[in-house]
């Protein structure tokens, strides 16, 4: 018994030395501009959702499908969104090219079909990939606006979907933030900063 204690210790120490050698080495690449292995790529994705699918059993999803609610949302995911998960008519930002992991195309492919997870991702976000934790700041009520309009974003086009957030109140989530504020200033003042060409929005 002695020895088998022995050799796990020993075992886990020449571990942890080459685990310590690898960091030390500056052998791992951090750029977000390296994608990972494929290997390793897959067991991130996997232990993300699992985790997501865990953490996000339980949560007690309203009715989302209140006009009023919707629109809400519109105007926080316009306000807050955008530059990273884009819109109808919105192009490939300088932010959402730059990000690793890619954040994906929410007006494309939409969100998973679980409104609880959504939910859970949205206030919690998700550690080293540039998903902020909106808790931080939305009270939940704000949250869920945001959860009914991303089941609605992938059937609406250009119109309808600048349509939406107009009809909205804006950016307001409990931090006083009641000024609307949509992509499009957002826009207009990034234009005018005077960047090189391959600038696009």
């Amino acid at each position: 018994m002695k020895k088998t204690i022995k050799i796990l210790a020993l075992t886990g120490l020449v571990v942890a030395a080459g685990v310590g050698g690898v960091v030390y080495s500056g052998v791992v690449n951090v750029a977000a501009d390296d994608p990972h292995y494929s290997l390793v790529h897959s067991f991130l994705t996997a232990a993300r959702d699992r985790s997501i699918e865990v953490r996000s059993r339980g949560i007690q999803v309203p009715p989302l499908d209140g006009a009023e609610l919707i629109r809400a949302g519109a105007g926080n995911y316009d306000a807050m969104c955008v530059g990273c998960h884009l819109a109808p008519g919105v192009e490939a930002t300088e932010l959402s090219q730059a990000l690793y992991p890619a954040p994906p195309n929410l007006a494309r492919q939409g969100v998973d079909g679980d409104p609880a997870a959504t939910f859970w991702v949205i206030k919690h976000g998700i550690k080293a990939t540039g998903m902020a934790a909106w808790g931080k700041s939305m009270g939940d009520e704000h949250i869920w606006g945001m959860v009914a309009f991303l089941q609605q974003l992938p059937k609406l086009d250009a119109a309808g979907y600048r349509q939406l957030v107009a009809s909205s109140d804006g950016h307001q989530h409990d931090g006083g933030e009641s000024t609307p504020h949509g992509h499009e200033s957002e826009l207009a003042e990034d234009e005018g900063h005077g960047h090189d060409e391959g600038h696009v929005h």
